[in-house]
């Protein structure tokens, strides 16, 4: 089987598990999460919150306090619209306004949906933790010209499905025009590479992302997680009041 018939596959088996899933509405879970405002809570000397990242157990990415008293998860995917969307609209606002205070932290985690969504999760992991959330916004940024790069290469695309594993990769970010793209941001062609060719870890992604999709009970993106509830938004202008009412102002 193609690696990309492979990944197709075991998102359909990810999606028929979570339909057995059980889990809390939306609605009861943001009204538990109402309180009280929450007073700022200072970064140690010399720190930043905002430059504070930790790699979670879900290997997800945490920016901001590691203790904030509100943890907010965002379930993405590098090749979803609505997420390139809130990635324009919010997320600058989430991490100049409410990250700094120390009251809540930003949490990403990759759900992966396809080989060009698996690339990029790659590719913004590849360099040092602090480079994940930043290069997955400049990613999200240039959604358009990154997906119609891709589909004006399908042929050059579909071949790299089907190279050797340790080349599959490398192939797929060159047909979607990312070797380039992430060089023009900090992340050499060659360190891009390299990372691409090992398939152990590209692939450990893929598999981290399926057993999460499957314990949180999630299948589609973007989806926000509150202190561990599930919430009723997906764009900015529903999390913010979300977020306030829960106490952070």
């Amino acid at each position: 089987m193609t690696f990309t018939r492979r990944i197709l596959a075991a998102s359909l088996a990810g999606t028929l598990a979570l339909t057995l899933a059980a889990c809390n509405t939306a609605e009861e879970a943001e009204t538990s999460l109402e309180g009280e405002a929450i007073a700022a809570i200072p970064a140690p000397e010399g720190q930043s919150w905002v430059q504070t990242v930790n790699v979670s157990d879900e290997g997800g990415f945490v920016i901001g306090n590691p203790d904030a008293p509100l943890k907010l998860v965002e379930y993405a995917s590098h090749t979803c619209g609505a997420c390139a969307l809130f990635s324009q609209t919010g997320a600058s606002s989430l991490k100049q306004d409410y990250i700094p205070t120390g009251v809540v932290s930003l949490e990403l985690r990759n759900l992966v949906r396809d080989p060009l969504d698996l690339t990029i999760a790659a590719m913004v992991r590849c360099g040092s933790p602090e480079l994940m959330q930043p290069l997955s916004d400049q990613a999200w940024a240039s959604f358009d010209q990154i997906m119609n790069n891709a589909q004006a290469n399908g042929a050059a695309f579909q071949a790299a499905s089907e190279l050797p594993a340790n080349q599959r990769f490398i192939g797929i970010a060159q047909a979607a025009g990312l070797i380039d793209f992430f060089a023009a941001r900090g992340l050499s062609s060659d360190q891009a590479r390299t990372c691409l060719a090992d398939n152990a870890s590209v692939e450990a992604i893929a598999a981290e992302s399926q057993q999460n999709a499957i314990d949180d009970n999630v299948n589609g993106t973007p989806t926000f997680f509150l202190n561990g509830n599930r919430l009723d938004a997906s764009q900015w202008a529903q999390l913010e009041p979300i977020l306030q009412r829960a106490g952070a102002r």
